[in-house]
């Protein structure tokens, strides 16, 4: 989960790894395209991937969702914030795509205190 973004980055640290300022999030779009797949809460950025879109429910109804592209088709999103409910990852045709998503460090467990290297 990225919920934060005060961090102390460790020069060198690759992403998902401990003092890493990236860490991963992979989300499934599902085998259809008419429904998507919940982003987890965060702030997230996405490379431009293949058949997805990133689309934010802007419906206060919660028996009739109205869901918007936030980008098109084949685009990345720079960045979005997602509270883990009313953002989806959806497939534009029937594959079930995997779709990475970067956020901050929020949790990453380090390795000790005032470890050398």
């Amino acid at each position: 989960m990225s919920l934060s973004a005060n961090k102390i980055i460790l020069a060198n640290a690759t992403t998902n790894t401990a003092g890493a300022y990236f860490q991963t999030a992979t989300v499934y779009t599902g085998t259809g395209a008419t429904t998507g797949v919940a982003v987890p809460a965060g702030i997230w950025a996405m490379l431009p991937t293949t058949n997805v879109v990133i689309q934010l429910n802007t419906s206060n109804n919660a028996s009739s969702l109205t869901w918007v592209n936030l980008s098109a088709v084949n685009v990345g999103v720079p960045l979005f914030i997602s509270d883990g409910i009313n953002v989806q990852a959806i497939s534009s045709n029937t594959a079930n795509i995997t779709v990475t998503l970067y956020g901050s460090n929020s949790g990453q467990a380090v390795s000790g205190t005032f470890n050398n290297k």
